[in-house]
């Protein structure tokens, strides 16, 4: 009988494995819809060349961060000489741009493939007529009524924003801030700053506070120093933020100055927003790298984006790629009511699908929280697929991540 147990046990379990192995392979044939690493490394290092050609750059300047900021590119004639645009296409930028501002960084360029139209990278940092379409608010989680002081945000108990900067390595199409861009680049002035370290130091509940703009690191590393330092030596103050995409669009800007600065003020948490696979590259892989050397931790927070992302298997091979680098999925951004970006929204029940196209498929380390922000500055809304069915006295019918129906034992609180 044990023989016959141990053969039926085992026919079980093969069958078991192979109805996972076949969820796996799924996943696997899809992913390759996404280009080939060989075929685009070919293709970047070849931009690269013609990005370096057509701004009389050098590679010494191109491991210069100051020089990736310099030499951003924010005119469509020398965009078309370097990716081949049609007059058509450079006239609707221009008409874009009227309205609202654009820059790339040369790095970031150098990602987009041959095929730019299509390409995930060029369609985050070039503008799109769509832009001009009517809808959505300049200002849609109400930050300027959330602002108790210069360059705060506040809108939770124990926690708060000091927005340093409006300078971006590249200003993505998305951006729920492009109303503070402006025509020029402009850090906080030094008086507004000292106000709102002021306001931390005032309020002993704020215990986490998040540095961000724009793109808190590019400040200079002398004023990313005075602010951590002056957070660090609020007694109160247990965590310190900072909020950045350098890693995805400027990884250049990690150097050992900053890494320096880090490595003196932990606890340092770095939320990063790498939107797609393809931003996960090497020259991204070795700025994390000098990031968590330093004792930072690192997490990520990607926006939703139609066309862009808005796959299952996209945001799944993107999760896990960012695993491979030591950067935690933290959350994925429902996104919003930005005026100008209501091209790149997705439904929630899009969002929902992904949710549930991760959990139980892939690794638990490798699923963010699905997050919708609440108008008017309420707050981060996280929202996840439904698998508590019924609650009783006695028991609880939960739906596992197949959609298997079982029950579990309730004990009444005693």
């Amino acid at each position: 009988m044990r023989e016959t147990g141990n053969k039926y046990n085992l026919y079980q379990s093969i069958l078991r494995s192979n109805e996972l192995k076949e969820d796996a392979l799924t996943f696997l044939e899809a992913v390759k819809n996404l280009p080939d690493r060989a075929t685009v490394h070919e293709q970047t290092a070849a931009r690269k060349n013609k990005i370096l050609e057509v701004l009389g750059g050098t590679e010494e300047d191109w491991s210069d961060w100051k020089w990736q900021l310099k030499s951003r590119i924010k005119d469509s004639n020398i965009l078309a000489s370097i990716i081949g645009l049609s007059d058509l296409e450079r006239k609707r930028i221009d008409k874009v741009s009227q309205h609202y501002r654009w820059a790339i960084s040369p790095y970031y360029l150098s990602l987009v493939d041959d095929d730019y139209e299509n390409s995930p990278i060029y369609r985050q940092a070039v503008p799109d007529l769509k832009e001009l379409d009517p809808g959505g608010s300049m200002d849609p989680m109400s930050e300027a009524l959330t602002s108790p002081a210069p360059c705060v945000t506040r809108r939770y108990p124990d926690r708060m924003i000091i927005n340093v900067t409006n300078q971006c390595a590249m200003y993505c199409r998305h951006c729920q801030r492009r109303r503070n861009i402006g025509e020029i680049d402009q850090h906080a002035c030094m008086e507004d700053i000292k106000m709102a370290l002021d306001y931390v130091a005032q309020h002993k509940e704020i215990r986490d506070v998040l540095v961000t703009g724009g793109d808190a690191l590019l400040l200079s590393n002398q004023m990313l120093k005075f602010i951590l330092a002056e957070l660090h030596s609020i007694p109160h103050v247990e965590i310190k933020r900072i909020g950045t995409r350098t890693p995805v669009t400027m990884p250049q800007r990690i150097t050992p100055g900053v890494v320096d600065i880090i490595r003196q003020y932990p606890p340092i948490f770095i939320n990063t927003q790498f939107n797609h696979p393809l931003e996960v590259t090497q020259e991204a892989k070795l700025a994390c790298d000098r990031l968590i050397d330093a004792g930072a931790v690192l997490g990520n927070q990607a926006v939703l984006l139609r066309g862009i992302n808005d796959k299952p298997f996209i945001i799944r091979k993107l999760c896990q790629e960012l695993l491979k680098i030591r950067v935690r999925p933290y959350y994925i951004f429902h996104a919003k009511s930005v005026r100008g970006t209501g091209h790149f929204q997705t439904s929630v029940e899009q969002g929902m699908r992904i949710m549930e196209s991760l959990r139980g498929h892939t690794s638990g380390l490798a699923i963010p929280t699905y997050i919708v922000n609440a108008p008017g500055g309420l707050g981060k809304i996280p929202l996840s697929p439904n698998y508590l069915l019924r609650m009783k006295n006695d028991e609880v019918v939960l739906r596992t991540w197949e959609g298997k129906i079982v029950k579990v034992e309730n004990r009444p609180i005693l």
